[in-house]
């Protein structure tokens, strides 16, 4: 039994995860969207997965991806000597970068692009290095204005003021760019230009790099990561796992193991490896297939491929003999079946069984046959002497038992004895268990005023003050929402709440508290609701918010547990009275036979 994670799952199963599955093509073909196959991939900035919140910078919509500001914006800041956010965007120009005017050539009537150091074109520079190098001022002082007689055309790109190099289209700048991004035909690459900034409104991902199943691996898992909306994506961490990926070689994810994957990604660039070994899991899932039929007959359970929350996995592996393994797997799948969660049905009966199993091994016992009442009785000697006293020894009793109890009962080993039981007997006493309440003493120093404000943490203040006043569970208080606070039509306020334990919804009241009041004794809480109207919205619905700094206000005496909202139990029939004795007739004497 085990978590994902857990280095014994990923060593079990790397013989086979390190080995692309056959269909696994096919899978992926037949998995992939239209929308997803693209190998640029185009999302809108407001994108709950692929998209944020936007820049700081006024004027920009591309999402933040540190400090407030875009990836752009934020080497920029970074470039400044990473001032105050405030301060940099405050003067920072909306317009994209680059289309900035370009470093022109000092010379005079010069218009080509800087094209080495002291701010010069490479003729210039020429020049200058045949001269022997003199001062830069005095030495263009001496350069002659004149202009060519046919004068080079321009730059294509429309902001650039700029000529275009000797044999090219482009300025030396705007060349070298587009020889990077592989040559383009000339409309397409000056269309990028045409707009204040090329991809403005647009988060782009590039997937040209990759092989062809790697491609749709990636695919794949951008696919599932936007199903799911359970995390964010973000295009440029997804083009760093793309680019390590591109440079490593492989052609699948599944070429390596996570922790390979993991170990060569380095601990930097903590988002992209998660999102690596997240995409890697999602892979992995597909190749496998999901449902009992595929999972039943592995020693690992990927819970998650059977309907169960989480990424959780029972690890079977743990009990040496084939013929005990395929009875535990067989009664715990019979378990779950029958409703029980994960930690009832799965963990702790796996836990328990592992246990016993390893037991018997180091007795030589591989099979039901030599579970006899002996073997049990030596068990449970060396459990007690383990975990007397313990609340789980007697879990552990009892769960052995159901399990001998149902093999017996669904005939899953006739070769078991019939004297392999666990009586009630055996069962150890319980014992008493200390008090879950807080003592007195203890209270009274937390309620104290002077002792709360040493807090200086006010969520944890006003968590404790809800656990005080209004008697919620430490697990309920922590998962109030922002807007759980409520009132009815008399404006008598009520803390809105869900009962995680039971999967029910109440309210308990509470009282606001005027500025500068002296809450005493007549400060009672509020009466029966004569009419609900807000106080317990319909399933689905929010209810409705209050001022914050109201919120804050919790009573400062004591309100009973259960309020005023609690069903009033309803009344018993007065039972009639008994009749009265014989001898307290008037006609009756006592001495009478």
């Amino acid at each position: 039994m085990s978590r994902h994670g857990n280095p014994g799952i990923a060593e079990a199963g790397q013989d086979v995860q390190c080995r692309t599955p056959a269909g696994l093509l096919g899978k992926l073909m037949a998995a992939v969207r239209p929308e997803f196959r693209a190998s640029e991939l185009v999302f809108d900035p407001r994108d709950p997965v692929f998209g944020g919140k936007p820049c700081l910078v006024p004027g920009r919509e591309r999402p933040a991806c540190g400090h407030g500001l875009c990836h752009g914006h934020r080497q920029r800041w970074a470039a400044a000597g990473r001032p105050d956010v405030r301060e940099f965007t405050e003067p920072t120009a909306s317009p994209w970068r680059k289309n900035a005017p370009l470093s022109r050539c000092q010379a005079p009537g010069c218009r080509y692009g800087v094209g080495r150091r002291k701010g010069l074109c490479i003729r210039h520079s020429d020049a200058r290095e045949e001269a022997g190098t003199p001062a830069l001022p005095g030495w263009l002082d001496a350069q002659p204005g004149t202009m060519p007689a046919a004068p080079p055309a321009d730059c294509l790109i429309g902001s650039c003021k700029l000529r275009a190099e000797p044999g090219s289209d482009w300025c030396r700048s705007h060349g070298a760019t587009w020889k990077r991004h592989g040559r383009p035909p000339a409309a397409e690459f000056t269309a990028q230009w045409a707009e204040d900034e090329p991809g403005a409104g647009r988060e782009r991902i590039r997937l040209d790099s990759l092989p062809a199943q790697l491609k749709l691996e990636v695919q794949y898992a951008l696919q599932c990561r936007h199903d799911e909306r359970a995390g964010k994506a973000l295009p440029y961490v997804v083009m760093i796992t793309v680019r390590f990926l591109a440079s490593s070689g492989a052609s699948s994810l599944l070429d390596r193991p996570e922790q390979e994957w993991r170990t060569a990604f380095g601990k930097k660039r903590s988002n992209a490896t998660a999102l690596l070994a997240w995409s890697r899991l999602q892979v992995t899932d597909l190749a496998q297939g999901a449902g009992w039929d595929a999972e039943y007959p592995r020693d690992a359970w990927q819970m998650h491929r059977l309907g169960f929350e989480g990424r959780n996995v029972l690890d079977f592996s743990g009990i040496p003999q084939q013929e005990l393994k395929d009875l535990a797997k067989r009664w715990i799948r019979w378990r779950l079946s029958t409703g029980l969660g994960l930690e009832a049905g799965g963990r702790r009966p796996l836990r328990f069984l592992t246990r016993l199993a390893i037991f018997l091994h180091a007795r030589g016992i591989i099979g039901a046959d030599g579970i006899g009442r002996a073997v049990l009785e030596d068990y449970l000697a060396g459990l007690h002497a383990a975990m007397g006293g313990r609340p789980e020894h007697g879990a552990h009793v009892s769960t052995i038992g159901l399990f001998l109890t149902a093999v017996r009962q669904h005939g899953w080993a006739p070769a078991l004895p019939p004297d392999a039981m666990i009586f009630p007997g055996d069962q150890p006493p319980r014992t008493g268990l200390l008090p879950r309440a807080l003592a007195g003493h203890v209270m009274a120093q937390v309620e104290q005023p002077g002792n709360l404000a040493r807090e200086e943490n006010p969520a944890y203040r006003l968590v404790t003050l809800i656990l005080i006043r209004c008697g919620l569970r430490v697990s309920d208080a922590l998962r109030l929402p922002s807007g759980c606070t409520v009132t009815d039509d008399s404006g008598a306020p009520y803390l809105r709440y869900r009962n995680n334990k039971m999967k029910t919804r109440g309210a308990r009241p509470r009282r606001r508290r005027a500025a500068g009041a002296d809450p005493g004794p007549a400060a009672a809480g509020p009466g029966p609701l004569s009419r609900r109207t807000r106080p317990v919205p319909a399933a689905g619905q929010e209810p409705g918010r209050e001022d914050p700094g109201q919120q804050l206000h919790l009573p400062a005496g004591a309100l009973p547990v259960a309020g005023t909202l609690r069903r009033p139990r309803r009344a018993r029939p007065a039972r009639a009275p008994d009749p009265a004795p014989v001898a307290a007739h008037a006609g009756n004497r006592p001495d009478q036979p």
